[in-house]
């Protein structure tokens, strides 16, 4: 998975937006203006994912290129380093996870938008 893949698989998921809330490097994906997704668009390529707690830690002790989310909470975010060690339907498995752990946090009414659309 490159930068473009990633890039594109995150604004295929519904509702997503994508901005630099931060800085000129730090590519941020939204789904009802919650973060669900960040990138760095400098050095190698990476991405901040949430995560539900134990899964968190499982994927940690599993996977040497999962580390506790990177200027984040590290309860609920990991850092994951994107090389050809993972196969990139994992990494989505792990996007969509990101993904719908935020959806499901979001007012029922944000919900049921993103959800019909």
């Amino acid at each position: 998975m490159n930068i473009e893949s990633l890039r594109e698989y995150c604004l295929s998921l519904k509702g997503t937006t994508e901005g630099f809330p931060f800085d000129e490097e730090t590519l941020v994906f939204k789904v009802g203006g919650k973060m669900f997704a960040l990138t760095s668009l400098g050095g190698p390529l990476s991405v901040n994912l949430k995560c539900d707690p134990e899964k968190a830690i499982e994927l940690r002790e599993n996977f040497p290129q999962v580390v506790p989310g990177y200027h984040m909470n590290k309860k609920h975010w990991n850092t994951v380093t994107i090389d050809d060690s993972i196969p990139d339907t994992l990494i989505q498995e792990w996007i969509d996870d990101s993904y719908w752990l935020v959806v499901a946090s979001l007012p029922r009414k944000v919900r049921t938008e993103i959800e019909s659309n």
